[in-house]
């Protein structure tokens, strides 16, 4: 069949209600995730030929902007409360089930990649590959892993959701605001020294909440444009506030060597500019809605949305799969070298490609995992169950 033909079919095969809007925009936040990890992420190859990980931010501080970019996190669980709402309207089962089925798509990929992993180290142990770089090796594949955890406790959250936007509006989404400022405000301002180091992890779910929620006001038709023009508006304000007035990290990503992190857990810069981007996101629906009528647009968009767990559970086993061989030939340029000069950026944009071909390539087998496993046996089921243990053990693991 040719790509003409592909690009037809798909296009007929879309319903007229189809909203291609928010279909795009989680395509596009989507892709931001592996293209962060692969531009922002490095390695050091170490005198005993083990990979270690390293990040172009710590010798280049400057391109932190670039992080503002690729974070698109804010606009996924945006776009996933949207698409919750209306999926748990059409639902004609209990809120049980219907909860249980939207687990078990998020569930079945992570578990696969997690056992697959499991059986890759013992390989790659046997085949004397370094320790080092098979830690580091699972710390990059669980690193997309801890987003499915937290987008879960937000989808078991949507009725409870749903209830705050029909009784509060857009103003439903101020209480996680409310507790993120409280917590940043305890762990960096006068007392921060005295609060205890796991204060923290209390933004985690409202850090990510924030935006859910917006998706859902969004989606029960609760937010419009004069609220998007506030979000967006209210986000610049207070991002510029917090990055220039206040002191807080410009990168949005974890920075190796650095003190404090914007993203894990999230701060109050990582809501503000939640804020900007659902905003901008609201404002420019019917734009994007307009623009992927094309069917040429639109194919790629279906087949990102489709392939959407495949991409974020294995875009670091593409990066991997060139990096781990690589290591064995030395000094790779982009690849295995330190990501501290220029030349290396340059490498690495050349390597892209390279990783967006493996990742396809990985993703024709491994996109099994976001079918529903109708013929696996409950003896299969737990052995993977085993397997995706052993490997969280050790990946988490003490070194």
């Amino acid at each position: 069949m040719t790509l003409t033909a592909v690009i037809g079919r798909i296009e007929r095969r879309t319903p007229s209600d189809r909203d291609r809007a928010v279909d795009g925009l989680r395509a596009l936040a989507l892709l931001a995730v592996p293209a962060g990890h692969w531009l922002l992420g490095g390695f050091r190859l170490g005198e005993d030929g083990a990979l270690r990980n390293a990040s172009p931010l710590t010798a280049f501080g400057g391109f932190a902007p670039v992080s503002w970019v690729l974070q698109m996190l804010g606009i996924f669980f945006l776009v996933g409360g949207f698409a919750s709402v209306l999926s748990y309207r059409r639902h004609r089962g209990t809120p049980g089930a219907w909860l249980r089925h939207r687990l078990a798509r998020l569930g079945r990929p992570v578990l696969g990649v997690t056992a697959v992993w499991a059986v890759l180290l013992c390989v790659l142990h046997t085949a004397g590959v370094p320790a080092t770089t098979l830690r580091t090796g699972s710390t990059l594949v669980v690193q997309p892993l801890w987003f499915v955890g937290v987008y879960a406790c937000m989808t078991a959250l949507t009725p409870y959701c749903l209830r705050a936007a029909r009784k509060l509006g857009a103003g439903a989404a101020a209480l996680p605001f409310v507790v993120v400022a409280v917590v940043d405000l305890l762990r960096y301002g006068p007392y921060a020294g005295a609060m205890p180091s796991w204060l923290g992890l209390l933004n985690l779910v409202p850090g990510w909440l924030f935006a859910y929620q917006l998706g859902v006001c969004w989606g029960d038709k609760r937010i419009g444009r004069r609220e998007a023009r506030i979000l967006l508006a209210g986000g610049v304000l207070l991002f510029a506030a917090l990055l220039l007035l206040l002191g807080y990290p410009a990168s949005m990503v974890g920075v190796p060597g650095e003190a404090r992190t914007n993203s894990h857990p999230p701060s109050l810069l990582v809501l503000a500019l939640a804020a900007a981007q659902s905003g901008a996101a609201i404002l420019l629906r019917d734009r994007i809605a307009r623009l992927l009528r094309r069917p040429a647009l639109w194919a790629p968009v279906v087949v990102v949305n489709l392939c959407a767990m495949t991409i974020l559970c294995w875009h670091q086993t593409a990066m991997l799969a060139a990096a781990v061989p690589g290591a064995r030939l030395g000094a790779v340029p982009g690849l295995t070298t330190a990501p501290d000069t220029y030349g290396w950026m340059a490498a690495r944009l050349a390597w892209l490609p390279v990783f967006a071909v493996l990742l396809v390539l990985i993703g024709r087998y491994a996109h099994v995992f976001e079918t529903p496993w109708t013929r696996t046996t409950k003896t299969r089921r737990a052995a993977a169950g085993l397997l995706s243990a052993g490997f969280a053990v050790f990946a988490l693991g003490p070194v």
